[in-house]
């Protein structure tokens, strides 16, 4: 049950952290804001990309109150290539609640924080002891890493009660006026020393002395991890359709994967290069020439689109549809990356 001396880790990380800790845009101050959007914005997003996504936003948006007024488009424009769109349109449900419930000022207990939009225990624990020094640690895939393998655990990471267990051990040791700094130390170390995908840098480790993954040679068995569940796999027509300069988009429904986006017209299923142009005929587009046929596939997290893309040069310009030029995309669309890969060279 992921037993470990947890009292010896708070003096010996904090002393390494303090010597060895990066240089990230979001440590420059403790502002609850800042800490929030990173932490939602490095959700299943590398550190590197995130930086300039950060510090666009929080140019465009510098205050709670301006996210909280942000126009819906612009906040996909600002988003657009992170993914995972219902991040940022929580972060406006909550910019909201903080302003009607809370006067603009981000509240400070661990119950609140939870109360707000989008944020669930790892977000709200990294805000409370990072912003406000209380004993809320943030579990997240680098800390079970580190724990799990410390301790030798075998349980499942994906099980609620093995998250529960290592949080309850965390934050019976968090040390009092050092909350912050406890917390980002753990994160630090699964990030950047003991990672994941090959050997950690044991060498490096403040204490591999303590770690019984490592006294047993297994650092690498760690952590364990129930049985995934097998994407399904959609195949998907897309067309990217062409009149005047300008190319065809629609909205997604304001429900389900991508809800609300702008997108490239698609359907399920197959075609064929002439079923392609037929459907163009019966869309009233008055198609004349197919250029080209592009295959991509893009992976979410439970399901895998399997796309041909047929771009097709029109003489009308259907009103199904919103025609917008590359200029227009690259500053005021915001389009998922699952479409984006087709104008790739356009838009870069």
């Amino acid at each position: 049950m992921c037993e470990f001396p947890y009292s010896e880790l708070p003096g010996r990380l904090l002393s390494w952290y303090n010597k060895n800790k990066r240089d990230l845009p979001w440590r420059a101050d403790r502002d609850p804001y800042h800490v929030w959007l990173s932490e939602i914005m490095l959700q299943q997003t590398r550190v590197e990309a995130v930086k300039a996504y950060y510090a666009r936003f929080l140019q465009v948006l510098p205050t709670i109150a301006d996210l909280a007024e942000a126009d819906d488009g612009l906040l996909q424009k600002l988003w657009e290539g992170l993914g995972y769109y219902t991040r940022v349109r929580n972060l406006k449900k909550a910019a909201q609640q903080i302003m009607t419930e809370y006067g603009g000022q981000f509240p400070n207990s661990h119950a609140e924080i939870l109360r707000l939009a989008g944020i669930g225990p790892y977000t709200a624990g990294a805000i409370g002891s990072i912003c406000f020094e209380l004993p809320t640690p943030a579990v997240d895939g680098n800390v079970l890493r580190v724990i799990t393998r410390l301790s030798a655990c075998a349980d499942p990471i994906d099980l609620p009660a093995t998250r529960r267990t290592i949080t309850d051990a965390l934050a019976a040791v968090y040390p009092e006026g050092a909350c912050g700094d406890f917390t980002q130390s753990l994160m630090e170390l699964g990030a950047t020393v003991c990672g994941p995908n090959g050997a950690p840098a044991c060498l490096l480790c403040p204490v591999s002395d303590l770690c019984r993954a490592r006294r047993a040679g297994h650092q690498t068995h760690y952590p364990v991890k129930g049985a995934k569940k097998a994407r399904r796999i959609e195949s998907r027509t897309v067309f990217l359709f062409r009149c005047d300069g300008r190319i065809a988009l629609q909205k997604r429904p304001s429900k389900g994967l991508l809800a609300g986006l702008w997108e490239l017209p698609n359907h399920l299923g197959d075609c064929t290069a002439q079923q392609a142009l037929e459907e163009a005929a019966q869309l009233q587009l008055s198609p004349y020439e197919l250029v080209k046929s592009v295959h991509a596939v893009h992976i979410f997290t439970h399901i895998e689109w399997h796309m041909c893309c047929y771009e097709i040069l029109c003489r009308s310009a259907s009103s199904a549809y919103t025609w917008v030029s590359i200029e227009d995309l690259r500053h005021e669309y915001a389009l998922p990356t699952a479409f984006r890969i087709f104008l790739k060279e356009e838009l870069e």
